[in-house]
């Protein structure tokens, strides 16, 4: 296989795989929903949790997005230093958009700044954006698909604490973001949390904490254990589906950190609606790849 056919295969994978993640939800989302819904006891939380499932099933019947609104493409990828393709990734991952835009369809969401206008492909400058973890001593490449929306993860914060602030004050920040903006967001959300050294450092990985599978914990036992109460507080506003009242308001919080300056703590929210479509897929230097986000995928 040539590199322009090894390149034409992978780049009509991640098109057809962005296609159908935009259409069928992951399935550690769609377990959860379901145990929410079953938590559920108010008339109107349980319609509209029944509401949200026969979207689901329209959308993969009818062949259709789960959500009018597609997002913007964004991409979070752990390549491998030996990965034989890392070059190409830029320019095949664009043409994998535009080629899932005209395929999928997914609504036309690149509108370049200043000039205002739609590119109608879902690509401009800057988009689809591209987030990226060079793993040393590996040859695969490893790529999470997100479609961020314009009412939950686009609309982020992040801040600069003072050290005097400490936890607490990060979560007065987190629980003001979630009582201002969650509302909007169609709960019930999953809540990545970024704690770090800087405002960009924290909002990355507020970002790559979307990443992580639902249930998944903080490998340093005190961060999982704010993850927990976090997750329990937000519950306890009440939000419900849709921010219509219930009992739950979050599928979950995962947190992601880094070292600090002890002068400064970084802090940032970023949220993804029910309608959570990320996808991960993963490819071997031949190009074999293995999907895990979705048990059951057809493309």
């Amino acid at each position: 296989m040539t590199k322009e056919q090894a390149v034409a295969r992978m780049t009509d994978t991640i098109a057809k795989f962005l296609a159908f993640s935009g259409k069928c939800l992951p399935d550690d989302v769609r377990a959860k929903l379901a145990e929410l819904a079953a938590q559920e006891e108010e008339p109107l939380a349980k319609a509209i949790y029944q509401t949200m499932r026969e979207n689901q099933e329209l959308a993969q019947k009818l062949n259709r997005p789960s959500c009018q609104d597609t997002g913007a493409i964004q991409f979070f990828i752990k390549c491998g230093a030996g990965f034989p393709y890392m070059g190409e990734l830029p320019v095949l991952l664009r043409e994998a958009v535009i080629q899932a835009t005209k395929a999928a369809p997914l609504r036309h969401n690149a509108v370049e700044t200043f000039d205002e206008y739609n590119t109608g492909k879902n690509v401009a400058l800057g988009i689809p954006s591209l987030f990226w973890d060079i793993v040393p001593g590996r040859d695969d490449c490893e790529i999470y698909t997100y479609m961020a929306g314009g009412g939950c993860s686009l609309p982020g914060q992040a801040k600069v604490l003072m050290p005097g602030e400490g936890y607490e004050g990060v979560t007065k920040f987190v629980l003001d973001v979630m009582t201002s903006y969650g509302l909007n967001a169609c709960p019930p959300l999953l809540v990545g949390v970024g704690i770090g050294t800087s405002v960009e450092v924290a909002a990355l990985q507020s970002k790559w904490a979307l990443m992580r599978p639902l249930g998944s914990h903080n490998p340093n036992p005190k961060a999982a254990k704010m993850e927990k109460l976090l997750e329990d507080g937000i519950n306890k506003l009440g939000l419900g589906p849709q921010g219509l009242r219930g009992k739950n308001s979050v599928m979950g919080v995962n947190i992601e950190n880094s070292a600090r300056h002890p002068s400064v703590i970084g802090v940032a929210v970023n949220v993804g609606c029910w309608s959570h479509r990320r996808g991960h897929i993963v490819f071997d230097r031949e190009l074999n790849y293995t999907i895990d986000s979705h048990a059951e995928v057809d493309f």
